[in-house]
């Protein structure tokens, strides 16, 4: 198997980082687009479990705009072979002290690069 195809590498990347972009300004209609509209994609948050494409797209359109800024502290993209990748993320948010970490599973699909799973969490 081929990891991090620089083509793939690059692809990763930029969805990614338009997912990022699209977090922390809460742009929903970007954020419901990158997750792959399955009942079989889920989200492990802070304080919520969603399990299946409409769980989640519901949960980001309830949300609260406030307090999304953070600060990336380290990124680590890897993909595996053409069509499967992870992406890893240590961020600390604007006027906190804690470390939260955010794992997602990309897979290509017809569509695009989409996140089938996604971890958040808050080290204490």
């Amino acid at each position: 198997m081929d990891i991090n195809l620089p083509d793939v590498v690059a692809e990763v990347t930029a969805a990614f980082e338009r997912y990022e972009a699209a977090l922390v300004s809460n742009d929903v209609e970007v954020l419901d687009v990158l997750f792959w509209n399955s009942p079989h994609t889920l989200r492990y948050g802070a304080s919520e479990n969603l399990y299946g494409y409409d769980a989640i797209r519901e949960f980001r359109a309830g949300r609260s705009s406030q307090g999304l800024a953070r600060r990336v502290l380290r990124t680590a993209i890897t993909t595996y072979g053409r069509d499967f990748a992870t992406a890893n993320l240590e961020f600390q948010r604007d006027g906190s002290d804690r470390i939260g970490r955010q794992s997602q599973t990309w897979m290509r699909t017809p569509q695009g690069w989409r996140v089938v799973s996604a971890h958040v969490s808050l080290m204490t």
